[in-house]
C-alpha cells in the first residue's frame, strides 16, 4: 500500500511538471511572433503607408523616377494614372501611380529655385 501512495505522489509531480512545460513553449511562440512583428511587418506597413503618401501627393510639373528607372516630369494626373513627359521632344507615357518610386525634384522646390534664381 505504502509504494501505491509513493507512485501517485511521483505521477502528480510528473504532471506539474509537464503542465508548466506547456505554458513555456506557449510563451515563447508569443515572444517570437512579437519579434517578428516589431522587425519584419511593421516596417513594412509604416514603408508603404509612405509610399501611399508620396504618390497621394504627387503634383503636376513634379520630376519623378518609376520602378522601371524611367525619369521625366508629371503632366497630367488622373485617378489612378500618371502622364509623364520624359524627354525635351515631349515623348508622352502613361503609368499607374503605383508604378512610381519616387518624386525627385517637386513643382514647388522648382518654383522656388525659378524665384530664387530671378532675384
Amino acid at each position: 500500500m505504502l509504494n501505491f501512495l509513493l507512485d501517485s505522489g511521483a505521477d502528480a509531480a510528473a504532471g506539474a511538471t509537464a503542465g508548466a512545460g506547456g505554458w513555456s513553449s506557449i510563451i515563447f511562440l508569443v515572444i517570437i511572433f512579437a519579434v517578428m512583428y516589431f522587425l519584419m511587418i511593421r516596417p513594412q506597413k509604416k514603408q508603404e503607408q509612405e509610399a501611399q503618401k508620396m504618390r497621394d501627393g504627387l503634383a503636376v510639373g513634379d520630376e519623378i523616377t518609376t520602378i522601371g528607372g524611367i525619369i521625366g516630369e508629371i503632366v497630367s494626373i488622373k485617378d489612378e494614372t500618371v502622364t509623364i513627359e520624359t524627354s525635351k521632344a515631349g515623348t508622352k507615357i502613361r503609368f499607374l501611380k503605383s508604378a512610381i518610386r519616387s518624386v525627385d525634384v517637386s513643382a514647388e522646390d522648382k518654383k522656388k529655385a525659378v524665384e530664387g534664381d530671378n532675384k
